[in-house]
């Protein structure tokens, strides 16, 4: 693990699912991943993501928060990227020890980004990957590829590789949305294939206007995240992190409350759930990824199955992609309080 934990309260925020407890260091397991099943009162595991905490009872979570941000097509050019990636990693010095904050550059920036990183706890993210380690594949960047460029996390079918844009650009005909073409399919491929070569795939899922208007959002949604896990065992799932994506909100004027966010969410934990097990659901991590912004970011973090976000414009503004994960720390820190019992 990075930091020591014994000795320490453990504060699970209120209204997930867990309690506080103290613990001595005796009690610390520190795994790669949960086992199968957590016996035995006071034992902790640590699996990276959550803290699993056994009481004798259930088995109680506490998911460390995440956000991530995406640049998209931006930012791009050594320069710009070393900046933008030196300016955040001084911004999240001081909220890194409560969340893991994530950068997302393009592919010509990643070594440039690395570099800027260097020294501090921001991680590295690429936005894409290909499900082949070499071969003849244009244009292509495989896994190991991303993982020699010092990168950890890969965001995999994002809405806009699906081409499922809430709204396509004028000239998006639909040969040019084609181009895209991203399903669950080769969204599963590509994350069995990042798990293999070590990197944690951020798994984008989300639904259309149309599919939401057809009351079709828990059935695509559940689809999309069980597409995506075909194959995937569950001791690899403490490397999988998911992103719900409101396409029907994105760029469209339509708005998604905080409350309807995390319904979503929970079809999203469900869906795992109903996949492997309750332990695996609640031990996985969920991020918001529907233009989350500094002044809407609070009242989004509070909920109780989001646990981050995936941020795309703000990520751009280091001073509101800081605000973000200020608020993420702010968040854990008033569930903390809320839901500790301190011995």
């Amino acid at each position: 693990m990075d930091r020591p934990l014994p000795n320490r309260v453990v504060r699970v925020p209120a209204g997930r699912p867990g309690a506080a407890c103290v613990y001595p260091a005796s009690a610390l397991c520190d795994t790669e991943r949960a086992p199968p099943a957590l016996t035995g009162a006071g034992r902790v595991w640590f699996n990276g993501a959550a803290l699993f905490l056994s009481t004798g009872g259930p088995v109680h979570v506490a998911r460390r928060p995440m956000i991530a941000g995406n640049w998209k097509m931006n930012k791009g050019t050594a320069r710009e990227a070393s900046e933008l990636a030196g300016a955040v990693a001084g911004l999240a010095a001081d909220f890194t020890a409560d969340v893991d904050v994530v950068v997302c550059p393009p592919y010509p920036a990643l070594h440039a980004t690395a570099e800027a990183l260097q020294g501090s706890a921001v991680a590295l993210g690429a936005q894409d990957c290909y499900w082949k380690s070499a071969g003849a594949y244009t244009g292509q960047v495989s896994p190991e590829m991303l993982v020699d460029s010092g990168v950890t996390y890969v965001v995999l079918g994002h809405s806009e590789r699906r081409g499922r844009f809430g709204v396509p650009e004028p000239d998006f005909t639909e040969g040019v949305l084609k181009h895209f073409g991203e399903t669950d399919h080769t969204v599963n491929l590509k994350a069995t294939a990042a798990i293999a070569a070590g990197l944690k795939p951020i798994i984008c899922v989300g639904e259309t206007l149309a599919e939401r208007e057809a009351d079709q959002t828990d059935g695509i949604v559940a689809a999309q995240v069980e597409g995506a896990l075909d194959g995937i065992s569950a001791g690899s799932m403490a490397s999988v992190v998911f992103a719900y994506e409101p396409v029907w909100a994105i760029g469209t004027g339509r708005t998604c409350s905080p409350d309807e966010a995390d319904r979503v969410c929970g079809v999203i934990r469900k869906a795992i759930e109903d996949q492997y097990n309750d332990d695996i659901a609640g031990s996985v991590r969920i991020l918001y990824g529907g233009s989350m912004k500094p002044d809407n970011a609070a009242d989004l973090l509070v909920q109780p199955h989001i646990d981050g976000g995936l941020i795309g414009g703000a990520s751009l503004k280091p001073a509101d992609f800081a605000g973000i994960f200020g608020a993420a720390a702010a968040a854990q820190a008033a569930g903390a309080q809320a839901g500790a019992a301190v011995e």
